[in-house]
């Protein structure tokens, strides 16, 4: 077979693996928001974001969970972010207290807009890329900018063609 993958490298993320992280992610929060080292709220960049705003929000056990829906892709091609749903920002305020919660920061582009919209919230991923590094107070794992990551729910299991041939 003489498919590759359209990106030069790719970092392959399992269920096991993204829940991992994600614990680490909340271990790492643990004790440092600003209500005696307590976080009231998580906000989800969705829709990467929802599964570790889920895991950290059960660490930390926080009960206030939203999400925000910031659409940049059209189409497989990169397009000015825009907000399409916001959260309540009667809990909101201006972010004291909440953590938002993403799966990566690529470019940083996504979160700048987020940011706009909490600037006093602490911002999370998981995994990070150094463009949008900046962006970011807490994450797990950094990867190199060229590096494609493919999350659990982006995949399926299949058979794969061996590298020299079937015989």
């Amino acid at each position: 077979m003489t498919d590759r993958l359209p990106h030069e490298k790719g970092f392959h993320v399992s269920w096991d693996q993204l829940h991992r992280d994600a614990r680490a992610l909340a271990w790492r929060l643990d004790g440092h928001g600003p209500d005696d080292g307590g976080w009231r709220m998580v906000v989800a960049i969705t829709r990467g974001g929802m599964a570790p705003a889920m895991i950290v929000s059960r660490e930390l056990d926080i009960r206030t969970v939203d999400t925000i829906s910031v659409k940049s892709y059209n189409f497989q091609t990169r397009a000015e972010p825009q907000i399409i749903k916001a959260p309540n920002m009667d809990l909101v305020g201006d972010g004291t207290g909440v953590l938002i919660i993403d799966d990566l920061v690529d470019t940083g582009r996504t979160l700048e807009v987020v940011r706009a919209t909490m600037p006093k919230a602490h911002v999370a991923t998981v995994y990070a890329k150094p463009m949008g590094r900046e962006q970011v107070e807490t994450f797990i794992t950094e990867v190199s900018q060229d590096t494609w990551i493919f999350f659990p729910w982006d995949m399926a299991l299949q058979y794969v063609e061996p590298y020299r041939g079937t015989e």
